[in-house]
């Protein structure tokens, strides 16, 4: 017989939700083969079985929330014909002396949980120096803070929005509670249906409102002239797919070498803030916005400044493709110093894209629009795109953030001069 666990899944993450059982109970199952589907906060994990054999109950239901180490399923020996009834004739026996000669155990071992809990959280919290220092000298506990990093990092930020939270808090989402129940009689008659949040999608919003409240964001926009590289995507995308095993080219390779290249020009915007320090990255890892039925994920290209078009268009492509099919690992998603977020995609005509993470810039792309514009002394039809630059203004003045917004526009706008800055 072996046991089930919720595996090790990042240094940040300690506990996940089950999305869906792949085997049942009565059903077979090799050594390596998957068994569960779990949710986390950043990606899709799925648990193998270790040893071969027959599924013979599931501990956990689809939904529920569970943590590192917990054991979720029994697997027993035998095939899948012998094992189905096996596991209906053996069901009886174990109910009467273990829940008793247990039950002490349990509750002893409850009354002793939280302390340990709480001591073995903190231990695990990841934090700057500087932030644990400032959380002994406030006396908040660092496993009760929410961290804005994606990577779970706790950073003086944190701690210091955690203590400025009022103390009336607590009361007031007492007095908001009863408001999410209220509306019991449309739902039962079917004018409100209840859909429960994924973990996703509540991690989203709760990441989106830190960023919200613990950033000084302010956003700055241009519009770009798509005239001269639409006209060269033309040109060269048959080509280019030929050339590269099928790998087409799209608009997110110039705009990605573009954002590369005004990084290296204006190097706070690939900085992040770390209490009173700023720490310049010296690589140039960008993350690209994928819309998934389960809500916007961000995996990063590595090394933009190191690969060429095709490379970046063959990256994206894969990462995308993972991100759909719930394949994407917490290393595709973490450690990236810029974002690159494409809402012209669904139509989008111009917004404000929120930062990701501890991350100082964003760059939103919006949709292709024919406008007249002044072209010297004559008016012409052309094709023009609004582009935005979200930024911390706590470590990005105006002529950065405006200048990095001009040099991108300037590259779009001249895709020649893309292989000067490679």
């Amino acid at each position: 017989m072996a046991e089930i666990k919720v595996p090790e899944l990042a240094e940040s993450i300690t506990e996940g939700t089950i999305a869906q059982w792949l085997k049942q109970p009565g059903e077979t199952v090799e050594k390596g083969e998957f068994i569960v589907e779990l949710e986390t906060d950043k990606v899709n994990v799925e648990v193998i079985s270790e040893e071969a054999g027959v599924v013979q109950e599931h501990l956990a239901q689809e939904g529920d929330t569970v943590e590192v180490g917990q054991v979720i399923a029994i697997v027993g020996e035998g095939s899948g014909e012998s094992a189905a009834a096996a596991p209906k004739a053996e069901a009886p026996a174990p109910s009467e002396e273990p829940a008793k000669s247990e039950a002490p155990a349990t509750m002893e071992a409850n009354e002793k949980a939280p302390a340990i809990e709480e001591q073995s959280s903190s231990d695990r919290t990841i934090a700057s120096p500087a932030a644990r220092k400032l959380a002994r000298e406030k006396g908040i506990d660092l496993a009760a803070i929410s961290p804005v990093d994606p990577m779970g990092r706790v950073r003086v930020q944190d701690v210091e929005a955690h203590g400025s939270k009022p103390a009336a808090s607590a009361p007031a989402a007492k007095t908001e509670a009863p408001k999410a129940s209220a509306p019991s009689s449309d739902e039962e008659n079917g004018r409100i249906v209840r859909e429960k949040m994924s973990r996703r999608r509540q991690t989203i919003a709760k990441r989106l409102l830190e960023v919200r409240q613990s950033t000084a964001m302010l956003t700055t926009f241009n519009e770009i002239d798509m005239t001269n590289v639409m006209a060269l995507r033309s040109r060269k995308k048959d080509k280019f797919q030929q050339d590269h095993d099928g790998t087409r080219l799209g608009f997110m390779s110039f705009f990605t070498k573009a954002v590369t290249a005004a990084l290296k020009k204006y190097p706070y915007v690939n900085a992040e803030l770390d209490g009173t320090d700023l720490l310049l990255k010296q690589f140039y890892d960008v993350g690209i916005a994928v819309s998934t039925e389960e809500g916007l994920v961000v995996p990063i290209v590595r090394d933009t400044d190191k690969k060429n078009f095709a490379e970046i268009e063959e990256s994206i492509a894969d990462l995308a493709k993972k991100a759909r099919d719930k394949k994407l690992s917490i290393a595709d998603m973490t450690g990236g110093s810029f974002t690159i977020t494409n809402g012209g995609v669904f139509g989008s005509l111009m917004s404000t894209p929120i930062l990701n993470g501890t991350q100082v810039g964003i760059l939103g792309m919006h949709t292709i629009q024919k406008r007249p514009v002044a072209i010297g002394d004559s008016i012409e039809i052309r094709p023009m795109m609004y582009v935005a630059l979200s930024y911390d203004h706590r470590v990005i003045d105006g002529s950065d953030s405006v200048g990095f917004l001009k040099m991108v526009k300037e590259l779009i706008e001249n895709p020649e001069d893309l292989l000067l800055e490679s």
